[in-house]
């Protein structure tokens, strides 16, 4: 049943005269009466009686309307918000680390305040499950630090960062040093699919077999807590994690010599995508947030 066909039902539910809804309507009264026929043949049993000339609803069109009338005016809003609030919907938003803990909180809460009737679904995965989630369709925008050669995937670079070797040790600040001579540390990586650790250990180059990795981490909060309490304890880690540690001299950034790990921020989303107004309105406003 559609939802013209609920609507000429109803208009006659309460006003039973056919001449007086085709006037009304600037329609045929053929039209309405073929619509009425059509939704009777769909449930498969007649909603009015025919007294002559007249229609009356009978007791299964009283029961009819009483059961369906209020998802019918539900229906009719919904219909509305699609016609005239063009921002309002779901969207399914997924974040590698950095982005999702450090930039796409205050792009939600941003958005969230001036579009009232969007809901935002945010998860945080590393970038290697955001590609696969994308590819899918059970997202539909991706924020990663890594680069996607998918073809099913449309890129676009949004910003960048800088990874930067971070320990509790106030003296390794002092110095610059290659990146081999501090292999002696005890360096905490993050877990495989991480932005963040293809990025180091592709930098590293042929270097990168040689590094003693004693131990991963998923949070960026467990991390800075093993290197705070653990001055042995190394990592490389993205700038935006570490910013109010290092100004708090409760971490320090160590130099390097010939050796700077940058990277860049995507947001993917699939080829075939409905690129809605809400689609168009967020993902234009969160390009905002990364320069």
């Amino acid at each position: 049943m559609t939802l013209r066909e609920l609507e000429l039902f109803y208009y006659l539910a309460d006003n039973t005269h056919v001449s007086q809804l085709a006037q009304k309507l600037s329609i045929s009264q053929s039209a309405i009466s073929l619509s009425i026929k059509s939704l009777e043949k769909k449930l498969s049993e007649p909603l009015f009686d025919r007294i002559g000339k007249k229609l009356i609803l009978n007791e299964r069109g009283r029961f009819f309307k009483e059961k369906t009338y209020p998802h019918y005016l539900i229906l009719k809003e919904a219909e509305h918000c699609f016609k005239h609030n063009k921002l309002s919907g779901i969207l399914r938003i997924s974040s590698s680390k950095s982005i999702g803990e450090f930039i796409m909180p205050q792009v939600m809460y941003d958005f969230l305040s001036e579009y009232t009737d969007v809901s935002l679904q945010h998860q945080i995965r590393n970038s290697a499950d955001i590609l696969k989630e994308v590819l899918t369709g059970s997202t539909d925008i991706g924020f990663v630090e890594m680069v996607c050669k998918e073809a099913d995937l449309i890129k676009h670079q949004i910003g960048k960062d800088q990874l930067i070797v971070v320990s509790s040790d106030a003296k390794l600040a002092e110095k610059t040093y290659y990146i081999d001579q501090l292999f002696s540390k005890k360096w905490l990586l993050r877990e495989e699919g991480s932005g963040t650790r293809e990025v180091f250990l592709k930098r590293l180059g042929k270097l990168a077999s040689d590094l003693p990795i004693f131990m991963h981490f998923n949070e960026f909060e467990e991390v800075k807590t093993l290197l705070c309490n653990n001055s042995e304890a190394i990592t490389c880690i993205s700038r935006f994690a570490v910013e109010k540690a290092l100004e708090s001299k409760e971490l320090y950034e160590i130099k390097l010599h010939n050796m700077t790990f940058e990277r860049e921020f995507y947001m993917v989303y699939h080829k075939n995508k409905y690129q809605s107004k809400l689609f168009e309105t967020f993902t234009s406003l969160s390009k905002e947030y990364f320069h």
